[in-house]
């Protein structure tokens, strides 16, 4: 398809700004090179199985090629061409077989980059067709056809009088044409090991043998040799009295007769393809030994290939839905039409067990409910596994192919189960008089488009559907759409490595299990399109599908209920976990509170505990401490006992085992309770100057916290000693402000802790400040007695007395 860049032109009156009119042009350049001018598409794609040609390639395909080409020329605005490219695409799909001897290749001369590659072939008019020779040099301009039919039998014929006239040198893989006799038969079975080796007797003026022969040249173990009528010999030992018919002739001198349907090219291809042993060429041999071993996941089932099995159809529906939508976590825009529009289809003509139709139709309402944009594939999948709990409703979970099952796990499946599913869903609209002959199709063309996992099966079918869908006009023809595209592309699938070598693409239905869909019209094969519609009809109905391997309904039901109350329990667990996951998260923020939450609380803490130390003092009791001194050893039950939260602000709990004591830690554990203690004794201290008592050094012990030096245990004289004389010094202090600023601050400013540590190995600001004095004072005398001591030492001037 070709995308068009396409300018609007707008009238501005007035003055309009520079800056404005070059934004203006640089959008549009913008947008241009986004959809840049292109010229038509061409009239023909991969898929067609005709090679495209350009002036990148052209070369390397026609010249010194090893198999001979014809190529049209053509303008993709010619109406003779557009009306000729169905049959070029028809006889490319028809001489499939022949490529590795003749090919088929197109150049649209209307596009100016192919301009000079026409030239160089002197092509003037279109359409024109020339042959390629293989090998053929780099001067070559190629044979024309003059005068070539306008039709696939024409046409085949004309490239095989092409290729019978052709130059040595051969083409390597095209077999000879010409007729044999008795004694090169004979001289063939002695040099030759083939296992079959097929004789076509036919008139002089018949092409079938040829055509035979290049049908079957890319498969081994069969040979294929013309014999006319005129060779009397053969013709009456054999016995041959109808012309053409085909006899296997073997290397112990036995004849027999190949029974067909038909004495035409397709039976005789396809009878022969058959064969025991005949193989496509690169392809491994088929082992019937294979069928019974564990190949796949499961043992290949018994099955009738000529019957549907429902099986397959609900293996697809779950595949579908529940492993190819879930690549798709959010499901918006155009593909959530595509999704409305595909369950809709299913909800309406799947000829599933109740339990299926009634799940279908669930999720088709709950989809029409949607009012939203986008939907979430979970949300999906939650209707899809039925936890609304719909009453018989239920969709099998996991796959058991049966009808489409292959030899190996790569093979078949998923693709055969959705060509089965829409051959269904075609015949079951026809049956149910549906309104839209293209519902189903379309909504196919459109899945395939959003959601089908290979996307270059998806290009290949929208090539396809482009074309010709739009000529779908009534149910019945959509029915035949459907067959007819699934054989083109069975066709073009023939011989790829996915192609299965026991179940082998070929157009179906085979003439065993359709004859009467099978006819012969001038010498060609014909489908009786209306003995092939009574088929599909009878072959896809609902009628006709197999139950077998399904799992029973209340079985299934029951499984379903199962997999319900585990995913409630699993989801009850989860939130479960979640909420002690939050009130963890929640226990941590509160043990770890912000600078100015810490200052609160620890403001609150101190309020609390006023009265009862105010109480206390008044009293003469003895202050208790909160926590033990560092040298009292704990018990051995202290793991048990519940640890308190540390009042500053990321300090960790020790150990129960720790015995040695970090001073900076001790200091700021117990720094809360100096600052009690201070302020108790900041409002005692006017009461025990009148009293002149000095306290008792048990309490003294228990007003507060001690400080200890080093890392060492320290006497508890030293400690008592050392507490005494610090609190001499609040008492004896002067107060001139509030009860906040008389109060005792170890380290008021958190980024000085660690110098101050460190300097005043555990004094306070009083002893540093009289040390620096003394310090001082100290350095003041000794520079005053060195003056004093130097001027002393200094020697006296003589006096000397005048005459």
């Amino acid at each position: 398809m070709a995308w068009r860049c396409y300018r609007a032109t707008s009238r501005f009156t007035g003055k309009i700004h520079a800056t404005l009119r070059e934004s203006l042009i640089s959008t549009i350049l913008f947008v241009c090179l986004l959809f840049p001018f292109t010229t038509e598409a061409g009239l023909y794609t991969a898929s067609d199985q005709v090679v495209v040609l350009t002036p990148d390639n052209v070369d390397s395909v026609l010249v010194n090629s090893t198999a001979a080409l014809v190529v049209e020329f053509y303008a993709s605005w010619c109406g003779h061409c557009i009306a000729f490219s169905p049959v070029w695409k028809s006889l490319a799909s028809d001489i499939k077989e022949w490529k590795p001897a003749v090919d088929l290749a197109a150049i649209d001369c209307a596009n100016q980059d192919n301009g000079p590659v026409c030239s160089r072939f002197g092509v003037r008019g279109y359409p024109t067709l020339k042959f390629f020779h293989a090998y053929s040099k780099p001067d070559s301009k190629g044979e024309s056809f003059r005068g070539f039919p306008r039709n696939v039998r024409g046409l085949r014929r004309k490239i095989i009088d092409k290729m019978e006239t052709h130059a040595e040198p051969w083409p390597p893989a095209c077999p000879p044409l010409e007729t044999t006799s008795r004694a090169e038969l004979d001289n063939f079975i002695e040099t030759n090991s083939v296992g079959h080796l097929a004789l076509l007797f036919e008139t002089p003026n018949s092409y079938v043998g040829r055509e035979l022969t290049l049908d079957l040249l890319q498969y081994e173990n069969i040979a294929v040799r013309r014999v006319l009528s005129t060779e009397d010999g053969l013709v009456a030992e054999l016995n041959v009295t109808h012309f053409p018919s085909c006899y296997l002739y073997y290397p112990s001198g036995i004849f027999t007769r190949l029974h067909v349907q038909l004495e035409v090219r397709t039976f005789y291809t396809y009878a022969l393809q058959r064969l025991p042993g005949v193989v496509r060429a690169g392809k491994p041999l088929p082992v019937t030994s294979d069928l019974t071993k564990n190949t796949t996941e499961d043992q290949l089932r018994p099955f009738n290939r000529s019957r549907v099995y429902m099986s397959d159809l609900e293996s697809t529906l779950h595949y579908s839905l529940r492993v190819e939508l879930a690549a798709h976590p959010v499901i918006k825009g155009e593909a959530l039409s595509t999704l409305q529009r595909y369950i809709s289809v299913l909800a309406k003509y799947f000829p599933g067990r109740p339990v299926v139709n009634n799940l279908l139709k669930s999720v088709d309402m709950w989809l029409k409910g949607e009012k939203d944009t986008e939907l979430s594939y979970s949300s999906l999948r939650d209707a899809l596994d039925n936890t609304a709990e719909v009453p018989n409703a239920s969709l099998p979970e996991g796959v058991r192919w049966v009808g489409c099952q292959g030899s190996k796990p790569h093979f078949r499946r998923y693709p055969c189960g959705m060509w089965t599913l829409f051959h269904v869903l075609t015949v079951q609209a026809e049956e149910a008089a549906g309104k839209d002959p293209q519902e189903v199709l379309q909504a196919m063309r459109s899945y395939i488009h959003s959601f089908f996992g290979c996307r270059a099966c998806a290009t290949h079918f929208e090539n396809m559907a482009q074309e010709s869908m739009s000529h779908v006009g009534t149910l019945s023809s959509a029915v035949l759409w459907l067959w007819s595209h699934h054989n083109h592309v069975n066709n073009r699938l023939a011989g790829a490595l996915s192609e299965d070598p026991h179940f082998p693409k070929i157009q179906w239905p085979s003439p065993e299990l359709c004859p009467s869909c099978h006819g012969v019209k001038n010498g060609e094969h014909t489908w009786n399109q209306a003995e092939l519609l009574t088929f599909l009809r009878s072959h896809f109905s609902s009628e006709h599908l197999l139950s077998d391997y399904l799992e029973e309904e209340a079985q299934l039901l029951s499984r379903q209920k199962e997999r319900l109350v585990a995913r409630h329990q699993e989801k009850e667990q989860e939130a479960k976990r979640g909420a002690e996951r939050r009130a963890r998260q929640t226990q941590d923020t509160l043990l770890k509170p912000q600078p100015e939450e810490e200052e609160e609380e620890e403001e609150e803490e101190v309020a609390k505990e006023q009265p009862a130390e105010e109480e206390a003092a008044r009293a003469g009791e003895k202050v208790q401490i909160s926590e033990p001194p560092p040298w009292v050893k704990p018990k051995a039950d202290v793991s048990h006992q519940p640890q308190r939260r540390p009042s500053i602000v990321g300090l960790k709990f020790r150990p129960p085992q720790e015995e040695i004591v970090d001073l900076d830690s001790f200091i700021n554990q117990h720094y809360k309770a100096l600052r009690a203690a201070a302020r108790v004794s900041s409002r005692v201290k006017l009461r025990t100057l009148q009293m002149k008592e000095q306290p008792q050094p048990g309490a003294i012990l228990e007003q507060g916290p001690v400080l200890q030096l080093g890392m060492q245990p320290v006497e508890p004289e030293d400690l008592l000693g050392q507490h005494k004389t610090l609190h001499q010094r609040i008492l004896t202090g002067k107060y001139t402000g509030s009860e906040e600023e008389g109060a005792l601050e170890m380290y008021p400013h958190p980024n000085k802790r660690r110098w101050m540590s460190l300097l005043s190995v555990g004094f306070s600001r009083l002893d540093i400040s009289l040390c620096v004095l003394l310090y001082f004072l100290s350095s003041m005398c000794l520079l005053a007695m060195y003056l004093f001591f130097k001027n002393r030492r200094r020697p006296r001037r003589a006096k000397v007395a005048l005459p």
